[in-house]
């Protein structure tokens, strides 16, 4: 996934800003009666090659409301689910449409609310795909016409559907039609497949679309297919989008980088809540700050306690989920991102990059996060809030 350098902190006029909307913010009580137990502003979005159950375990233990799986393909799903071949190897590169449905189901924790993300080609194998996701339990069935990898484009996946309305509306009324009536659809956009008048009109038309045949929601990007993640989100396009539509529940997506801009989102769009993506990453802190600054509280930088809790729980949780080996590869760009929070974030992010195993995982961690019990660990993520792996 490519990013952008994340930009500098807000003001402190932002900072004050968002901490004052935040504070008389109420949820829309829509979402809420539309998924129970969803009731912030705010979640962790759908990341291709990251949010896997461990980390939306982590999120889940810093408050994290609701999450979306990473984009699980229909013939895969089709195809047998764990132990599958994937159809292209080139999409593992790009890292998009590559969940593994065993990565995102953590059997009898407390991963609840939480939507299944399924993309596809064709409108009879993307609704046996959802079948499949409900039979499993998926609280919400979540649509991605949002994907801008280049290399699905042949397949007419993810965000290129944006160039083709038809195919598109067709793919939504094959889910909604087969997905039970109690489950919710919900689909995540891009605002256009590019800037021209004739893909902005498809748009309009996919997006009146789903919600005409019973969607409860759409996640819209701001950013274009063809931008990927290059170049700023358009929140203009989002507040035009909201305004046009009064009656419907929209959420944004794009640059929420720090907690403040979930709320200066919330405010100057006019969005109803608000998909944190890369901000999230190595960063579970971010869904406690937003519950605190709608009480109120400025938002805090996490301790180096709290920093290690995090990493030893995402490490554990992901060790018992896909096996040490395959942890001790993956975590790697976590611990990465985790670094950005460190005073000496440069040698633990170089540090992190060496690490090959376990045991020089919690090496690193003892090096440079302290020696901490581990009631001290526990206590500091608040892990009575929600189950964790016994």
């Amino acid at each position: 996934m490519n990013a952008d350098p994340q930009p500098e902190g807000r003001s402190q006029e932002d900072m004050a800003t968002a901490l004052a909307f935040a504070a008389a913010y109420t949820v829309d009580p829509r979402i809420p009666a539309t998924v129970p137990g969803f009731d912030a502003p705010f979640f962790q979005a759908g990341l291709a090659g990251y949010s896997d159950g461990a980390m939306r375990l982590v999120a889940r233990r810093h408050g994290c409301p609701y999450c979306v799986t990473e984009a699980l393909l229909d013939r895969t799903l089709i195809s047998g689910g764990k132990g599958r071949r994937r159809e292209d190897p080139d999409l593992l590169k790009e890292e998009c449409g590559t969940g593994d449905l065993d990565e995102n189901i953590a059997a009898g924790l407390d991963d609840h609310p939480i939507a299944g993300q399924i993309m596809g080609t064709e409108p009879e194998e993307m609704a046996l795909g959802s079948e499949i996701l409900v039979n499993m339990g998926y609280d919400t069935i979540d649509v991605n016409l949002a994907c801008p990898v280049k290399k699905i484009r042949k397949r007419k996946r993810g965000g290129h559907f944006l160039r083709a309305p038809d195919e598109a509306c067709a793919i939504l009324s094959a889910v909604r039609a087969v997905v039970p009536d109690t489950i919710p659809c919900t689909v995540k956009l891009r605002r256009s497949y590019d800037e021209s008048p004739e893909m902005a009109a498809a748009f309009e038309r996919i997006f009146c679309h789903a919600y005409d045949i019973g969607f409860s929601w759409a996640t819209v990007h701001g950013r274009t297919v063809e931008q990927k993640y290059v170049g700023p989100a358009k929140w203009p396009v989002l507040a035009d989008l909201v305004q046009r539509h009064p009656d419907k529940v929209i959420f944004g997506s794009g640059d929420i980088w720090q907690v403040e801009d979930i709320f200066l989102m919330l405010k100057h769009t006019g969005v109803h809540g608000v998909s944190v993506a890369r901000g999230c990453i190595g960063n579970p802190w971010i869904f406690n700050q937003a519950h605190g600054m709608m009480r109120g509280e400025a938002p805090r930088s996490p301790s180096l306690p709290e920093q290690r809790s995090a990493l030893r729980s995402h490490y554990d949780f992901a060790a018992t989920l896909h096996g040490e080996r395959k942890a001790a590869r993956t975590m790697r760009k976590f611990g990465i991102r985790f670094s950005a929070h460190h005073p000496n974030r440069e040698t633990v992010r170089k540090a992190f990059i060496t690490a090959a195993d376990t045991a020089q995982w919690h090496a690193v961690i003892d090096a440079f996060y302290g020696e901490v019990n581990d009631d001290a660990d526990r206590s500091s993520t608040g892990e009575s809030q929600h189950a964790a792996l016994r």
